[in-house]
């Protein structure tokens, strides 16, 4: 077998099963593990897969900067957005994460609800500032642009302080083995903060972002209160995150 064809069935194998394991690979098609690992990690250098122990995940996708992100699954996302909006009960201390759907359960409380609310993203702060019944508390740190959120050491402090009934996360990746996953190192540090401080967590995750794996790990399936997500979503993929113990909410 060529080695075009060998990754191009990778690649088929991934997003068949969601997973591929080196050593079963190499025996079915008669080739060493050494020549399976070489082409994993090549077509992860690609940017084509994740690399774990053994094998590979499918890779999240690279993700473009928020403003370019701004017009991405914008239905999905407002769905999403609404149905996180409807979660929050008045009174509560709640933390919102960064990003284009964060943004979107910003919009969509009720100009009425009177709590509290902290994030680490100014774009979020400012979209909160339009409901005059809230307070908001915003974690200062270092500007991280690509996602227009704050991190660092400061970020962590702060949030360790505090204890939060709910936490609204945005991640890269959603696997039922890998977990909740983001491709940035300091901003995965922020997160597992946060969830940390809350005493649950749910995320928000449209469906590019389903069965696919980032480098960076915040959290296993089943620490997650619950996962929402988008009409539409296939339903084996639907089985398998619950089967990996996280309760799952479609949007309508």
């Amino acid at each position: 077998m060529l080695t075009t064809q060998r990754r191009k069935l990778i690649l088929e194998r991934l997003l068949q099963d969601g997973e591929v394991i080196a050593k079963p690979l190499s025996q079915e098609w008669g080739v060493s593990e050494d020549t399976i690992r070489r082409d994993l990690r090549e077509l992860a250098q690609e940017g084509k897969l994740q690399r774990v122990h053994g094998g590979a995940l499918p890779a999240a996708a690279i993700v473009a900067p928020l403003a370019a992100r701004q017009h991405i699954a914008s239905a999905d996302k407002t769905a999403l957005g609404r149905a996180g909006a409807a979660m929050v009960k008045p009174g509560q201390l709640v933390f919102l994460d960064g990003g284009t759907t964060a943004l979107q359960l910003a919009r969509q409380l009720d100009p009425a609800l009177v709590a509290t609310f902290v994030t680490h993203s100014p774009t979020v702060a400012i979209e909160l500032a339009q409901k005059p019944h809230l307070e908001i508390i915003m974690l200062g740190g270092t500007l991280y642009r690509h996602s227009m959120v704050n991190v660092g050491a400061s970020v962590i402090a702060a949030a360790m302080g505090m204890r939060a009934d709910v936490y609204f996360m945005g991640v890269t990746g959603v696997h039922p083995t890998a977990g909740v996953s983001t491709g940035d190192f300091e901003e995965a540090a922020v997160k597992r903060a946060l969830h940390a401080s809350a005493a649950e967590t749910i995320v928000l995750a449209s469906e590019e972002k389903l069965g696919a794996a980032s480098p960076f790990v915040i959290a296993p399936l089943h620490d997650i209160a619950a996962l929402l997500v988008p009409a539409g979503v296939p339903k084996g993929m639907l089985r398998s995150l619950k089967a990996a113990g996280v309760p799952v909410t479609v949007s309508d």
